[in-house]
């Protein structure tokens, strides 16, 4: 299976300039110049933070956009950029920050979904499964082709793992084990997600032929 990634422009607009400004905090060449007493690992964590926001920002929204966040992908990722700020030092490697940052959009993405069932179903609103609104939201406009949004409609059908595995696997080209360590399950369990994933999206595809 292979998805197309759609394009998105390559310089950030003023809401994601300023998301960015609140999650790496104060310019660290600024910082060094401020003075004695300057703890140097916040240094190495804010220019961390900006190097994984310039190079994993556009990715991580377009992850959680699949999954089901439609126009709130970008507050969910700016949630996950902020939460890795705060439990950095708390990471035994800051090679698996990406990891980290894509396991929390999953779980971010996931709770966001089920949220939303609870206020639809609360309102008697409930809308059928792949029909919440990504064929007419603007987000899709600029995101998808007519033929992706037609994958994406498919893929709000599935089940959340399933939608999850699939996803990282052919949108991210990530390995079985770092789809694991996204979605905290074990690769056996990532091959059944998969296998069973593809099998219904099959299905899916075509019958709306």
């Amino acid at each position: 299976m292979n998805l197309d990634r759609p394009q998105r422009p390559g310089t950030l607009d003023r809401r994601d300039k300023d998301a960015r400004s609140e999650i790496v905090g104060p310019d660290p060449d600024r910082s060094l110049a401020e003075g004695p007493g300057l703890d140097l690992r916040d240094v190495e964590r804010e220019a961390a933070m900006v190097a994984l926001f310039d190079g994993l920002h556009a990715q991580l929204v377009r992850l959680a956009f699949l999954l089901g966040a439609d126009h709130d992908a970008e507050d969910l990722v700016s949630e996950a950029f902020c939460e890795l700020h705060r439990r950095w030092y708390r990471l035994r490697d800051p090679a698996a920050a990406p990891q980290y940052l894509r396991s929390i959009v999953c779980n971010l993405t996931r709770m966001h979904i089920r949220h939303l069932q609870v206020r639809r179903s609360h309102a008697g609103d409930e809308l059928p499964p792949g029909q919440a609104g990504v064929v007419d939201s603007a987000e899709s406009s600029v995101l998808l082709r007519e033929d992706q949004r037609a994958v994406v409609v498919a893929l709000r059908q599935l089940p959340v793992r399933q939608r999850e595995a699939l996803v990282l696997r052919y949108w991210l080209d990530l390995k079985e084990a770092d789809i694991a360590g996204a979605m905290g399950i074990s690769t056996g369990a990532v091959k059944s997600h998969i296998f069973r994933g593809m099998t219904a999206l099959a299905a899916l595809m075509g019958a709306s032929r």
